[in-house]
């Protein structure tokens, strides 16, 4: 496993699932052309992207680099890591048949391919060692202290509160936490009161 420090956006859950069997971090699947109008969606990439900067690893596929050039038109450059994997023609294990270019995507790829692929990207790259000294992180032990979750009305509580920071409300709570986490840490999100509801 590695720690990166950038957010890493993938295309859909099976690119998500492999690289989390490689990546110690934040990673972001964008469910395929579904971002062009997911408002929601882009203004979190958004967030993201500024506070942390973001890593697309789409596949090198004619659909991947459509999403790659929607990200880009939307994200400052400075904030924005493009990382490319090889053309390796084959299908992955799960489909019947290949995909309609015949290439294999981000599933398909051996994890040392996408370690590379992130490495030459420019990917902040921490291995083992001590976790990095960036922020403490919320737990569910936090979200269950302040109402987020194991209440009556902790769905609600955590929708008014994505509504105020502007995610995307399909999230769950463990998507939450993620973002609570990749945008500011416990100490900062304790501090803003943001979980309090508006009188």
């Amino acid at each position: 496993m590695i720690r990166v420090k950038e957010a890493i956006v993938v295309e859909g859950k099976y690119d998500k699932i492999k690289l989390s069997s490689l990546v110690e971090g934040v990673i972001i699947e964008v469910g395929g052309f579904g971002l062009f109008k997911d408002r929601e969606k882009l203004e979190y990439l958004r967030a993201l992207a500024k506070a942390r900067g973001l890593i697309v690893l789409t596949d090198s596929d004619g659909a991947g680099f459509l999403i790659r050039s929607k990200l880009s038109s939307c994200i400052p450059p400075q904030q924005l890591k493009h990382a490319y994997i090889p053309d390796i023609l084959g299908k992955e294990r799960r489909k019947a048949a290949p995909s309609k270019e015949g290439k294999l995507g981000v599933e398909g790829m051996e994890l040392s391919v996408l370690r590379q692929a992130l490495e030459r990207a420019g990917a902040t790259i921490q291995d083992g060692g001590a976790p990095s000294p960036q922020r403490e992180p919320l737990t569910k032990g936090d979200f269950y202290e302040l109402g987020l979750t194991g209440c009556s009305d902790s769905a609600a509580r955590r929708q008014a509160l994505q509504k105020r920071l502007g995610l995307p409300e399909r999230l769950s709570a463990n998507g939450l936490l993620q973002a609570l986490n990749a945008l500011y840490g416990r100490e900062e999100f304790l501090a803003l009161e943001l979980w309090k509801e508006e009188e």
